[in-house]
C-alpha cells in the first residue's frame, strides 16, 4: 500500500488584497499540509502545480518554501511535483532548483516509484501545443501507477483538456490522475480511472467559499474495497476565515442595514466580503469597510451589485482595482513583449526609479525574438492558463475583483537583479 497527500495550487507569494498578512497565510497553509504529512506518516507529498503564485517569487517566499521542504526532507517524506502555469518560466523551473537541493523530485515521463506506486508527471501545456503531445511514458513494474498533471481536465468545470484522450493514448495504464489548476475539489471516474482535484490550500478568490483542504490518496485494493484500487479521502485545513455578507436592501434601507448584517458575523481576523443588492439607498463602501475593520476584520471589501441609472448600465465594484486593470490588459491584443513590459511596470516590488532601466532591459532581451513583438491573441474566454514556454491566456475576475485562476504574462529571461529592486531570478541560484 502507498499513502500520499495530494495537494496543489498553494500559490505561495500571493499578497491577496495587497496584504502581507494574506501573503503569509498562503505560505502557512503549505506548511500545514507538510505538518500533516509528517504527523500522518505518509509515503510522499504529491504537488500538482502552482506551488508559487508568480514565476518571480520574492526571496522571502523562496526561503520560506525551502525551509518547509527541508522539514519534509528531514522527516524522510519525498516531495513529488509538476510545474503549473503560474510559476512556469522559459528556462529552468524553481522546481529544478529544489530538486538540485535534494528537496524535491520533478515528475516526468520516467516513473518515480514510491512504495508500490509509480508516479509520472505532466507539466502544464497550453491548448495550442497539446496536439503535439504523444503521452509516451516509460514502463514500470510497480503495482499501481498515477499521473500528476496541471490543467483544466474534463469532466470538471472550465475544462479544455480531454481526459479520456490522455488515458487512452497513454503508454501506461493509470489507476489515478492527481490534478491541479482547478481550485474546486472534486473527483470523478473516467474510463475506470479515478480523476481528482484537491482544490487550493488557501482561498485565492472570493468564489472559493467552501473550506480549503487536500486529498489523502491510498493505492491499495484492500483499503479501497470492491473493484477499486484507489481510495481518495478529503482532509480539511484550518485557514483564515472568510466571511461572506449578503445585504439585500429594501426600499428605505441603507448603510445602517448593511452594518447590521455585518455585525451578525464573527469578524475577528477574518476577510470580510460584503455584497450589496436590492432597491435600498446608496451606500458608501469605504465607510462599511472601515466599520468592519473596526469590528475586528483583517480586511474588508464591499461590492455594490446594483445598477446605477445613467445612459448605460454600470456594475460598480470597489474591490482591488489592480485586478480590474489586469483583467483589462489580459483582454487586449498585446504582444508578448508588451505584456512583459506591462508586468514589469505594475510589479509591486519595482520602485519608480527603476522602471526605465527595467523596461529597457526587458526590451533588449526580446530584441532578437521578433515573434515576441507580434500581436497576441485575445479570445475573451473566461478560463485559461499560462504557457510554460511563454504563450498566454486570459484572466477571469470574480464579483469582488479578485483574480480567479489568472494566467500570467509571457516569461522572459530574467533581467539583472539589481534592476528589479529585490526581485530574485532563478539563474542566481542555479
Amino acid at each position: 500500500m502507498t499513502r500520499v497527500i495530494h495537494t496543489g495550487d498553494t500559490h505561495i507569494g500571493y499578497a491577496q488584497y495587497h496584504s502581507p498578512v494574506r501573503r503569509q497565510d498562503f505560505l502557512d497553509a503549505f506548511a500545514a499540509v507538510v505538518d500533516d504529512a509528517i504527523d500522518g506518516d505518509v509515503d510522499a507529498v504529491v504537488h500538482a502545480g502552482d506551488l508559487f503564485h508568480d514565476r518571480r517569487p520574492e526571496l522571502a517566499d523562496l526561503m520560506g518554501t525551502i525551509s518547509i521542504l527541508r522539514r519534509l526532507d528531514d522527516a524522510g517524506v519525498p516531495f513529488l511535483a509538476v510545474v503549473g502555469n503560474h510559476e512556469s518560466t522559459r528556462g529552468g523551473q524553481w522546481l529544478d532548483l529544489f530538486e538540485r537541493l535534494g528537496l524535491a523530485t520533478r515528475l516526468g515521463d520516467e516513473p518515480t516509484v514510491v512504495g508500490d506506486t509509480a508516479f509520472y508527471g505532466l507539466d502544464h501545456v497550453p491548448v495550442s501545443r497539446r496536439d503535439d503531445l504523444d503521452y509516451a511514458f516509460a514502463d514500470h513494474d510497480a503495482d499501481y501507477a498515477a499521473l500528476v498533471a496541471h490543467g483544466l481536465f474534463e469532466p470538471f468545470g472550465y475544462a479544455d483538456w480531454d481526459t479520456e484522450e490522455v488515458l487512452t493514448e497513454s503508454d501506461v495504464a493509470f489507476d489515478a490522475m492527481l490534478l491541479g489548476d482547478n481550485h474546486a475539489p472534486d473527483v470523478a471516474e473516467v474510463t475506470d480511472t479515478w480523476v481528482t482535484y484537491p482544490g487550493s490550500t488557501e482561498r485565492a478568490s472570493a468564489s472559493e467559499k467552501e473550506g480549503r483542504g487536500y486529498n489523502l490518496v491510498a493505492f491499495d485494493a484492500d483499503a479501497a474495497g470492491g473493484d477499486d484500487r484507489v481510495e481518495i479521502r478529503r482532509r480539511a485545513l484550518d485557514t483564515r476565515p472568510f466571511v461572506f455578507v449578503e445585504a439585500d436592501l429594501r426600499e428605505g434601507e441603507g448603510a445602517a442595514r448593511v452594518r447590521e448584517k455585518v455585525r451578525q458575523h464573527d469578524l475577528d481576523d477574518a476577510v470580510v466580503l460584503v455584497s450589496v443588492t436590492g432597491d435600498g439607498d446608496p451606500v458608501t463602501p469605504a465607510a462599511i469597510e472601515e466599520f468592519a475593520t473596526e469590528e475586528g476584520a483583517l480586511i474588508a471589501r464591499v461590492t455594490d451589485r446594483r445598477e446605477v441609472e445613467t445612459d448605460a448600465e454600470v456594475d460598480v465594484s470597489f474591490a482591488d482595482p489592480e485586478d480590474a486593470v489586469r483583467e483589462r490588459v489580459e483582454g487586449m491584443d498585446l504582444s508578448e513583449a508588451a505584456r512583459d513590459v506591462d508586468e514589469a511596470v505594475r510589479a509591486d516590488t519595482l520602485s519608480d526609479s527603476n522602471i526605465r532601466e527595467t523596461v529597457k532591459g526587458r526590451i533588449e532581451e526580446r530584441i532578437d525574438d521578433l515573434d515576441a513583438f507580434g500581436r497576441g491573441e485575445a479570445d475573451g474566454s473566461d478560463e485559461g492558463s499560462a504557457d510554460p514556454d511563454g504563450e498566454d491566456t486570459e484572466t477571469d475576475v470574480d464579483e469582488t475583483g479578485e483574480v480567479v485562476e489568472a494566467g500570467d504574462e509571457a516569461e522572459t529571461d530574467q533581467p539583472d537583479p539589481a534592476a528589479t529592486d529585490g526581485q530574485v531570478s532563478m539563474e542566481d541560484y542555479l
